[in-house]
């Protein structure tokens, strides 16, 4: 892009995305000046706001950081960067606090304590929870409230971004789309520090747990600027996405499996025991690949919580008794349909132990960057753990860059509108190039994946690149993640973690390592497919 005359200063750092990661960033930067882009009113669009076990911490009796840190390895099938899931996971009884004096109403006991839930490939009761299953909400009101009367952060809402602006071989802040505004000239906004954290990429696929317009704009940002990105082919499908046929898939959370709950076909026949010792409590992908399974052999799957919880479902899991009230089913008396979605990515932007991208200017924290914490499959609840510790790392970084300045005066011009953030909203999820390229990568780049369906849905993806009308450049960020996903994928010939080949279905100790690549890369390997 070229230099525009609709150009807004941040008059400090920019964070793009107002979830859980950027919200943070924005506090542990006060009093220095932030300005938060939300495509949407805060706590609207972010995944952050759906999440329903917790924050991972080792915060219990018996518990230590070091036995948190074992877990993740574990879970992360020998690729986590054990050195940074050290840290991360010593950093956790802090930042629980942080959001504490924040106002989050964390769940306790009479004595104060914390009280704690055991998730999937955890070894102790060790995920914070607020209201059984509301810790995302919770979190995300509490910051809301704080951010909200903090002047020296400034929201924007109602605007996106859709390129990264570079000069000079660095970022200088980013191009953005007013509400609605597709084609029109884009808003320069620049910015001394540039924080990226604007989710993941589960709206890619045509089941996902995800918000809607979370669809991998942000690693196709910073890929398009010539970011190097990590892991691309590791993608999280949760294993009890509500099988409802909605869009995005409401979540049945892995805290029920935590308390008894288990899986059954339409037989009545419990699978998961004769397939993991650890039966419905296995890690996130074994149990998605056996759901998978299920339903590919042409049964139906549910989570059954009758026995373990009988009614106080209810109370101890609203949100997803809500879920099921609304779709007709009584979790009280009937079993959970249920079905693999995807949820999230343990890929993305390449950053070091400071959020530092491999592009000057740039900085990424949450699930838009891979810190290599998760490895090739992100332990339960610790996802809103990395965005709390890189925020508040980010935050320091860029610190002493800025001056204390207070009472940012908002942009003029630029405001939600629910009518037509709805209408831009439905027009996008219709798009026909849209829904191709979702169910492109369910059928071919999802639970399972083999060779010819990779170079089958890399041809596709370009094919879809060139004949889309009106091809948008939040469409191509959409198409570049999608490649990303699909090139790491090819290249990966093992089965590890969150990606599983067919044609490779064994580990392969050659490939104990990260996957990095450009987006010359993988398009050198989609132009070969």
């Amino acid at each position: 892009m070229g230099i525009y005359d609709n150009v807004l200063n941040a008059d400090g750092a920019l964070i793009v995305g107002a979830g859980l990661a950027g919200l943070f960033c924005a506090l542990k930067m006060a009093p220095r000046p932030v300005t938060v882009l939300s495509p949407k009113p805060l706590g609207f669009g972010a995944s952050s706001a759906w999440a329903q076990g917790g924050v991972a911490a080792a915060v219990g009796e018996g518990d230590s950081a070091h036995a948190h840190a074992v877990d993740t390895g574990v879970a992360g099938a020998g690729i986590v960067d054990m050195e940074v899931a050290e840290r991360v996971a010593a950093e956790a009884a802090a930042r629980i606090e942080d959001l504490a004096r924040w106002g989050t109403p964390f769940d306790r006991d009479a004595e104060g304590n914390y009280q704690l839930s055991r998730e999937a490939a955890h070894s102790m009761n060790r995920v914070v929870r607020v209201s059984g299953d509301r810790a995302g909400r919770e979190i995300m009101a509490a910051l809301i409230e704080e951010v909200r009367r903090t002047p020296s952060i400034r929201i924007v809402e109602g605007i996106t971004a859709v390129e990264l602006a570079r000069a000079e071989g660095r970022v200088i802040g980013v191009y953005c789309r007013k509400l609605g505004d597709r084609y029109a000239e884009p808003v320069f906004i620049r910015a001394r520090a540039t924080v990226l954290a604007a989710g993941g990429l589960g709206g890619l696929y045509a089941v996902t747990t995800n918000p809607p317009g979370v669809r991998g704009h942000a690693m196709g940002m910073a890929a398009r600027a010539g970011a190097a990105i990590a892991d691309a082919e590791f993608v999280q499908f949760h294993p009890t996405a509500i099988a409802t046929g909605a869009d995005p898939a409401p979540l049945a959370t892995e805290a029920l499996r935590g308390e008894g709950a288990i899986l059954l076909n339409d037989l009545g026949e419990r699978f998961m025991p004769a397939i993991h010792e650890d039966a419905e409590l296995a890690p996130r992908d074994i149990v998605a690949r056996a759901n998978f399974r299920q339903i590919k052999a042409g049964r139906k799957v549910f989570l059954d919580t009758r026995a373990c919880l009988g009614e106080k479902i209810l109370t101890a899991y609203p949100t997803v008794a809500k879920y099921c009230t609304d779709a007709g089913i009584d979790p009280v008396k009937d079993m959970i349909p249920v079905t693999p979605a995807a949820h999230y990515h343990m890929g993305g932007v390449k950053v070091d132990d400071r959020g530092r991208s491999s592009i000057a200017g740039l900085w990424v924290c949450g699930e838009a960057s891979c810190t290599g914490l998760h490895g090739a499959n992100r332990l339960a609840s610790n996802s809103l753990l990395e965005a709390v510790v890189f925020g508040a790392r980010i935050a320091e970084d860029i610190g002493g860059l800025e001056p204390v300045r207070t009472n940012l005066a908002p942009f003029e011009g630029i405001e939600w509108d629910q009518e037509k953030g709805e209408e831009a909203e439905a027009v996008l999820r219709n798009l026909q190039a849209v829904q191709d390229l979702r169910h492109v990568m369910t059928d071919l780049v999802g639970v399972e994946r083999d060779e010819q369906g990779l170079r089958q849905a890399l041809r596709r993806i370009e094919e879809l690149e060139n004949t889309a009308q009106k091809v948008t450049r939040s469409y191509l960020n959409m198409t570049t993640s999608a490649t990303l996903v699909a090139a790491a994928a090819l290249r990966r010939t093992e089965s590890r973690g969150g990606h599983f080949r067919t044609d490779f279905p064994e580990q392969d100790d050659k490939w104990l390592n990260h996957t990095t690549m450009t987006l010359t890369d993988a398009l050198k390997i989609r132009s070969e497919a």
